[in-house]
């Protein structure tokens, strides 16, 4: 698998100022992400969901119920765009498997959610937070008392101070109509089962208010990253201290044979020159790009920050 994906790396090698992701980031549906000037917020209005990310959230979520955990809640964090009255929901990192979980309760892992916001910040810096959906395994849809405590001391950290919070709830006895989606209230979303019911939170409420739900053609711009979660928990706060130190380090999926890997490149002075490592949940690999060639590093380091600072030594050392 390794050296196909080693192939693929190095034409992402080329050209460091453009990712895949990135292809999605001139406009949605008319919604600018350069949008310029500082912005006075009010309090949100609605909520605009791109057909990507409700896909996701859906899928995930029927998956979820399916599996050996489908008892237990489950969550995704959500980026996007924080407009003046609205939300845009971009974006949706996963809880993971190294998240905490139970039937009353879903706390996620932090330091996959804060590598992956970075990852994803990629595309556009003005991405941001706007909150969290989670799910309840009984048919409870409003967010509980619990849900409260824990949202009111955070939502004013976010831009505007106001937060998205969408509830999972599966109806059993609802009708099997899963071809198409419905929305029976202007804040809720059913598609067969399933069903998403969308609230804001501002800081300093005492409660939660319905959020007007409405659907766009757009991406989840996140949805690569799903592929190789495991593999970015695994390695999430080694990669965050690497990012912390060189600014310049680019993330991309790269795929071979249906196989897919989280490619993490430093670039090197020269344009298309660069140290990347390569990993697969917890195996990694290190090639060197040096004038339109790719090498193998022959390194065995696990820890993914020294590897590279290893690589970067010894490549100064030829000098």
């Amino acid at each position: 698998m390794f050296p196909a994906l080693a192939q693929t790396a190095l034409r992402l090698l080329r050209d460091l100022n453009r990712t895949r992701l990135r292809k999605f980031a001139p406009e949605v549906d008319g919604w600018s992400l350069a949008r310029k000037g500082p912005a006075q917020y009010l309090p949100l209005t609605q909520v605009t969901i791109t057909d990507g990310v409700s896909r996701t959230l859906f899928e995930e979520y029927a998956e979820h119920r399916a599996g050996p955990r489908g008892h237990e809640e489950t969550g995704w964090l959500l980026l996007g765009l924080r407009e003046i009255d609205e939300a845009v929901v971009l974006a949706t990192l996963p809880a993971g498997a190294g998240s905490d979980a139970s039937v009353a309760h879903v706390q996620f892992n932090s330091s996959g959610q804060a590598l992956g916001a970075r990852i994803v910040r990629q595309v556009d810096r003005r991405l941001t937070i706007l909150g969290v959906v989670h799910t309840h395994p009984g048919s409870l849809r409003h967010p509980s008392d619990g849900d409260y405590r824990g949202d009111c001391n955070w939502v004013g950290q976010l831009r505007g101070g106001e937060g998205i919070f969408g509830i999972g709830t599966a109806d059993e006895d609802a009708a099997e109509d899963g071809l198409y989606a419905r929305q029976p209230k202007p804040h809720v979303q059913c598609l067969g089962p399933l069903c998403l019911t969308w609230y804001a939170l501002r800081d300093g409420d005492g409660d939660y208010r319905s959020l007007t739900h409405r659907l766009t053609l757009g991406p989840d711009l996140a949805r690569p990253l799903h592929r190789v979660w495991a593999t970015i928990e695994a390695h999430a706060e080694r990669l965050d201290r690497l990012c912390r130190q060189q600014a310049t380090v680019k993330f991309d999926v790269v795929s071979s044979e249906e196989e897919w890997a989280l490619a993490v490149t430093v670039p090197l002075a020269e344009r298309g020159d660069g140290v990347q490592a390569l990993l697969k949940d917890d195996e990694v690999r290190y090639y060197v790009a040096k004038d339109g060639e790719l090498q193998n590093a022959q390194s065995s380091e696990k820890r993914v920050d020294r590897g590279v600072y290893l690589l970067l030594a010894e490549l100064a050392g030829r000098e």
